[in-house]
Formats: structure tokens, sequence, C-alpha cells
């Protein structure tokens, strides 16, 4: 697979290598699969959150709000 990157985007490329003495190749390798692990970690989560949407188990707005403040409370220091 050959990939053209624009000459602003390939300096940057070579920039960030030689910064960290590694091959350009390698991060654009470590780049693809970081992109890919995360786009099926969020299809699954998107997933997930579909079947508790159709088994119901969903809050209500009031119910989040509720949520929100015990758990900001819980954060706040002591007076």
């Amino acid at each position: 697979m050959e990939v053209h990157f624009s000459p602003d985007l390939q300096a940057k490329l070579s920039r960030l290598a030689a910064e960290q003495g590694r091959d350009s190749a390698e991060l654009v390798r470590e780049a693809v699969e970081r992109l890919l692990d995360y786009d099926s970690w969020f299809i699954r989560e998107v997933e997930k959150g579909l079947a508790q949407i159709e088994g119901s188990k969903t809050l209500t707005h009031a119910e989040v709000g509720s949520k929100l403040e015990q758990l900001i409370a819980r954060k706040q220091p002591p007076v």
C-alpha cells in the first residue's frame, strides 16, 4: 500500500519522527492502528447504548440531573 501526504503533513511527520528517534513509517502504522482500534471501540459503545435504549435501560432528564448533582456534591471539598 502506498499513501501520499501533502508536503506540509510529510514535514510534520518527519519532524515528529526525528524528535522521537523513530521511523516515520512506524509512526504512521501506529497512528492507523490507534484509529482503527478507536473506531472499533466507538462502534461497540454505540451498539451497547442502542441495546440499552431498546431494553428501556435509560434515565430521564431529571434522573441524570439528580445523579450529576450527587456526583458534584461528593467532589466538593468540606467547608
